[in-house]
């Protein structure tokens, strides 16, 4: 059996979840079958049965399109690149709507069964127009053809599959839910500090984490606009880079730069770190926040739940099959618009609610502790990489009838 995968993310380049699930799924199923991996970037390396090559993007035959529409460019030739080389695979699986193209092209050219995991759907995704313009219509068009052309799909949660199914025309027979999952020996609370003292985080005080992309999606505007309302005794740690869009870069620096003009206790770390560096942020914190105003699962809270730290989420996709209420964590209730680009109806209301749960968490202790251990253990019975990749090998087996 030997799977293909096609994704814009790979080891060193990875950003966002996405590239996350990639990396530990390719290394689990590695144990079980051959894997290919066909990504962007300049990887070339082979480890037993796990191939990695990558493809460049920043190809200089784009450097006079439009701005926003060259992403979407040198996608397709990207994704075109990748199907130069035939391949023998039983079964193509691709990730996120960047690949989907070379997905739609090996299915179509070398008639290899597609799948296509939906981490993410454009149709939710409307402030995309502002990265990508016109362009978004053309990565809405190829999301569309690969999901209703694959021979299967794997949504990350039941409510991405009720997504799927509103969205697009495809049979529920064909939609499968297979959870995103953890490493459980990497992710795991440790003593190491080292981060909190290089980017100055008083581990002897409490603190709040975020981490993550500065994106619409990901709502952390809307942490930063609750900061004021969070007992200013407590840290606030912004672990956000890799923005959108200028837009969204120079909004966020405006409004971390207005909060700081009443407290000094905001920090803000404007890259993507480590692993190691992350667990340790983790580790540490007191309260870990996702304001996410959609979240087909959200791996960033299991992370956080591993290694031992309390949760404060927005109530919304994924997330309320991940957070227990009450016991991992809190979900805070966000009643949305009902159009694009779903923000907020009352978007202070939403981060006054935000800033409340964080304090509740705060102010008790034996609440948070009580949280932290649930946590652990039901990412231990849910979230386990080993498991999520036997659910896939067998997805895989019965479309190549190797099953």
């Amino acid at each position: 059996m030997k799977a293909l995968f096609y994704t814009r993310e790979y080891p060193p380049y990875v950003y966002g979840g996405a590239g996350v699930h990639v990396e530990y799924l390719a290394a689990e199923l590695a144990k079980l079958m051959e894997v290919e991996v066909r990504s962007f970037g300049d990887q070339d390396e082979t480890a037993g049965t796990l191939t990695v090559k990558g493809f460049p993007y920043d190809n200089p035959v784009f450097s006079r399109a439009d701005g926003k529409l060259k992403a979407v460019l040198q996608t397709l030739s990207t994704c075109v690149h990748m199907n130069a080389a035939p391949t023998d695979a039983d079964v193509v699986h691709c990730h996120t709507w960047y690949a989907h193209f070379a997905g739609i092209v090996a299915k179509l050219c070398y008639g290899i069964p597609l799948v296509i995991t939906t981490h993410s759907l454009e149709p939710l995704r409307p402030w995309k127009r502002e990265q990508l313009g016109r362009g978004y219509d053309a990565s809405s068009w190829v999301e569309k053809t690969a999901i209703e052309m694959a021979d299967a799909i794997i949504a990350v949660s039941e409510e991405t599959k009720q997504d799927v199914l509103k969205f697009f025309d495809v049979g529920e027979e064909k939609i499968k839910v297979i959870y995103n999952g953890i490493d459980l020996q990497q992710y795991a609370a440790t003593e190491a500090a080292s981060t909190l003292e290089e980017y100055g985080v008083d581990p002897s005080r409490p603190y709040v984490l975020f981490v993550g992309r500065i994106t619409r999606q990901k709502g952390i505007i809307h942490l930063v606009n609750a900061i004021k309302y969070i007992d200013p005794e407590t840290q606030v740690v912004l672990c956000a880079g890799a923005p959108d869009t200028p837009e969204i870069a120079k909004e966020m620096e405006d409004s971390v730069r207005e909060v700081k003009k009443n407290r000094d206790n905001v920090i803000w770390i404007d890259k993507m770190l480590s692993k190691e560096a992350v667990i340790q942020l983790y580790s540490h914190a007191d309260v870990f926040c996702c304001p996410s105003i959609y979240e087909p699962f959200g791996i960033i809270n299991i992370e956080a739940m591993a290694c031992h730290t309390a949760v404060v989420a927005s109530a919304v996709g994924g997330i309320k099959e991940v957070v227990v209420h009450g016991e991992t964590g809190l979900l805070i209730p966000l009643e949305q618009q009902n159009a694009a680009p779903f923000e907020p109806v009352d978007p202070d209301k939403f981060s006054r609610d935000l800033a409340a749960g964080i304090n509740k968490l705060i102010a008790d202790p034996e609440l948070r502790a009580s949280m932290a251990r649930k946590g652990r253990k039901r990412v231990e019975d849910h979230f386990d990489w080993r498991a999520i990749a036997r659910q896939v090998e067998q997805l895989y087996r019965s479309l190549a009838g190797k099953g």
